[in-house]
């Protein structure tokens, strides 16, 4: 029944998180609405709510499944956006990953099943 989660993070500055997500991160820009921002890419949609607690973004972040985790890492590491501490590894879950850090703290992990095994 349930069909997809949208992720909701938190936001210091429209214009910044803005810039940020299209410039850096490729993301489409749709619409703000009072601050509340909404982005999308390749049919994966983030949302952001307008936050002035800058503790706020460094405890909250996503994770994102995607194809192809060695190109988006290629494309993202070439924006410095990528974690001190998340580059591009195996996980003992099955799982090829990374991470980044967006503009305020938020962390985004991006991650390719190299399990072999069917979701289904």
């Amino acid at each position: 029944m349930l069909t997809k989660a949208i992720p909701i993070l938190a936001s210091l500055n429209e214009e910044e998180t803005v810039k940020f997500y299209t410039e850096k991160l490729g993301f489409t820009f749709h619409s703000s609405w009072d601050g509340y921002l909404i982005f999308s890419r390749d049919g994966i949609f983030i949302h952001l709510w307008p936050c002035t607690d800058p503790e706020i973004p460094k405890a909250t972040g996503c994770y994102i499944n995607v194809t192809e985790v060695d190109k988006l890492y290629e494309e993202l590491k070439a924006q410095g956006v990528v974690h001190p501490n998340g580059a591009l590894k195996d996980m003992e879950w099955g799982m090829r990953q990374f991470s980044i850090l967006d503009n305020v703290g938020n962390i985004i992990h991006f991650g390719e099943d190299i399990s072999g095994e069917d979701d289904d």
